[in-house]
């Protein structure tokens, strides 16, 4: 059975940025551009019309910003699977913008590679963020307070490690042999322990509880 493809928008001010990245996309199989916006307020109206699976978003428009054209999208549009696109340096919106519950967060320097997996992730219902990210989300995570640690049995707490690697639902079925509706089933479950919304949430829980280390998160997205 052939794969639907993946339907992508782009909001983004900068027009030289924009087409760099659609030359991307048009080079990246199974994924089709559906739309582009030059600010918030252009996107909204679009969405209107056409549905995409994933949008990448820029943070700093005219008219409106990425941040409030982010937080208006999901509330009209809860499942939306929105991926932020950054320059180094603005990472002060880092932590807020997971928690307005977007997908995903990279640099506008990511290679090619990256934005792939960061489509095959997103559009597989999972997350993914720059890896030059985590050292600024751990100093970020010292902020906040620390909250009642949840108690996890050694398998989880095995699947818990590889989640914060970065590997996907297949990729850790195949690692530890077992399936991926049990890997599914365990993910669950340690989103519901924790209290966490989005697998995001859950390596900023592990590494705000020391459950596992920077270095250990700084390997995954290889």
């Amino acid at each position: 059975m052939t794969r639907k493809p993946v339907k992508v928008m782009i909001v983004e001010d900068h027009a030289l940025f924009r087409e760099g990245l659609k030359k991307v996309l048009d080079d990246i199989p199974g994924v089709e551009l559906i739309g582009e916006a030059e600010n918030g307020e252009a996107f909204l109206d679009l969405l209107k019309r056409i549905t995409p699976d994933i949008v990448f978003m820029d943070l700093k428009m005219p008219v409106m910003d990425g941040m409030k054209a982010t937080e208006e999208a999901l509330r009209l549009y809860p499942r939306l699977r929105i991926i932020i696109l950054s320059m180094f340096g603005e990472e002060d919106y880092l932590y807020a913008m997971i928690h307005k519950g977007i997908c995903g967060y990279i640099l506008k320097t990511a290679r090619v590679f990256e934005i792939e997996r960061a489509i095959e992730l997103v559009s597989g219902g999972e997350q993914y963020f720059s890896s030059e990210l985590n050292g600024i989300l751990a100093k970020k995570l010292k902020q906040y307070s620390s909250q009642e640690i949840a108690v996890f049995t050694a398998r989880e707490s095995e699947i818990l490690r590889l989640l914060c690697k970065g590997l996907s639902t297949p990729e850790i079925s195949k690692k530890i042999h077992l399936s991926k509706r049990t890997i599914e089933g365990y993910r669950a479950k340690l989103l519901e322990k924790t209290g966490q919304p989005n697998v995001i949430n859950l390596i900023l829980y592990a590494l705000k509880n020391k459950l596992v280390s920077v270095d250990e998160v700084e390997s995954r997205n290889p």
